[in-house]
């Protein structure tokens, strides 16, 4: 409302009460430029808020809307703006004190660093965003929106990693690859993935440690760790992994809570070491790891973190000949896989079906019904038949089906390391069939 509109209100006021007593008439010509006052005041505020996140907004436009022709420019002012909205959102706080606006330029920042592969620029970023949350003149940002936040950034520098892990013996390989003067390739020259990664992971660890971080945050601490240690596991990074196991479980054994929470923790600490036995082929360190977790109680761990613990377990008992044991543990993966709507279900269930047969088991796995629905499924069909002529002791059948689906069969290293057992228990079984009339039988 502008200052007209406040003069000409007052003053129609004033003139009713000309008649009255003139002290009167000042003290309400006074009130009536104290509310004046007060309004101007938030009036600018107000404006300066909205000035703000229209400066942020303008900025997310530019990153989004990248000009074709000069790409570079757009971004770097998008930049500039980002930058621009940080310092409004200071000066309109004052004190320098920093609110949800600044943290999201900041996400926004490192967005852009980590799209153009500036590395090294992204581990300063980061850390001025980690100086962001833990200042104690951050106001505004809520746990959830920092967790989501801190969450996102790691995902996307896991992502960074792991593609750079793949790609990194083909760019070795490349006699194509540019180097700079000092013989670095242009990759080195903005700084390596993997070190930001480790740099963004171990500042986040060290920051929200529950005992010795400068910023206490035991769930994001816990959940950054674990991240940190599925990451390192999918590189095959094992010395670095023991360490991180480790760490988890010094912190969770100095919780002598007996919560859901806790026992929840202690869960996806299992599946983690659970992953690395396996891998190692520890199977005494695996099965006892296995039994620990199978007995904890009290925990809601996520369907998914319980089907793979349950999945490696059905591989350690298949390894050891105990397939009974191994059907009864891949069906209970498949209803955890199943459950949460991921899709390794199908790859469970043909490990289930793989295991009822080398048990010789009289039940068709298809004929339950959490599994009858995926009968026909078209990844799921040839084991369908398989099982199909073992139950009905079709030797010819089983092995046709064998050889016309030998690609997608053998594709999984699993199956097809049992695959020479599964011909032999199917022919023994034949045998057993065809000999069962004789009493005696001369070779």
């Amino acid at each position: 409302m502008s200052d007209d509109e406040y003069s000409y209100h007052y003053s129609d006021a004033s003139d009713q009460e000309m008649d009255g007593d003139d002290n009167s008439q000042e003290e309400d010509d006074d009130e009536g430029f104290d509310y004046t006052d007060d309004e101007e005041e938030q009036e600018g505020c107000d404006d300066a808020e909205v000035n703000l996140e229209n400066e942020y907004y303008n900025a997310k436009g530019l990153r989004d809307t990248e000009d074709d022709d000069d790409p570079a420019s757009s971004i770097a002012e998008a930049h500039t703006k980002f930058e621009s909205a940080i310092a409004m959102e200071i000066n309109l706080l004052g004190d320098g004190k920093m609110g949800p606006w600044t943290f999201k330029c900041l996400k926004q920042i490192m967005k852009l660093r980590l799209r153009f592969e500036e590395y090294d620029e992204a581990k300063t970023l980061y850390a001025r965003i980690l100086d962001c949350i833990s200042s104690p003149k951050c106001e505004g940002v809520s746990p959830n929106a920092m967790e989501k936040g801190i969450n996102g950034m790691l995902d996307r520098v896991s992502a960074l990693f792991q593609g750079a892990a793949a790609t990194n013996t083909n760019v070795k390989a490349n006699a194509n690859v540019g180097t700079d003067a000092g013989g670095n390739s242009a990759a080195d020259s903005k700084g390596k993935p993997q070190d930001l990664a480790r740099h963004v992971y171990d500042s986040t660890l060290k920051l929200f440690h529950p005992r010795y971080g400068s910023c206490p945050n035991e769930r994001l601490w816990f959940k950054t760790n674990l991240k940190f240690g599925q990451l390192l596991y999918e590189n095959h990074e094992t010395y670095k992994l023991q360490d991180v196991i480790r760490d988890l479980l010094q912190t969770s054994d100095m919780s002598s809570s007996s919560s859901s929470t806790s026992k929840t923790h202690l869960m996806e600490i299992y599946a983690l070491q659970i992953q690395l036995y396996s891998r190692l082929k520890d199977n005494a360190k695996l099965r006892e790891i296995f039994d620990q977790a199978m007995k904890v109680q009290g925990g809601i761990p996520h369907p998914r973190t319980l089907a793979l613990i349950q999945e490696l377990g059905g591989k350690m008992h298949m390894s050891s000949g105990e397939y009974e044991a191994a059907n009864t543990t891949f069906y209970q993966a498949f209803k955890s896989y199943d459950e949460a709507g991921d899709i390794a279900r199908l790859r469970c269930l043909k490990y289930l079906v793989l295991a009822s047969m080398l048990h010789a088991s009289s039940i068709n796995p298809f004929d339950s019904q959490e599994v009858r629905p995926y009968r026909k499924d078209p990844e799921i069909v040839a084991m369908t038949n398989l099982v199909d002529a073992f139950h009905n002791n079709d030797i010819g059948n089983f092995e046709g089906i064998l050889k016309k689906n030998w690609r997608n069969i053998m594709n999984d290293e699993f199956i097809a390391e049992y695959i020479p057992d599964l011909l032999k228990t199917i022919r023994t079984q034949v045998l057993l069939q065809v000999v069962k009339p004789y009493t005696r039988i001369s070779l």
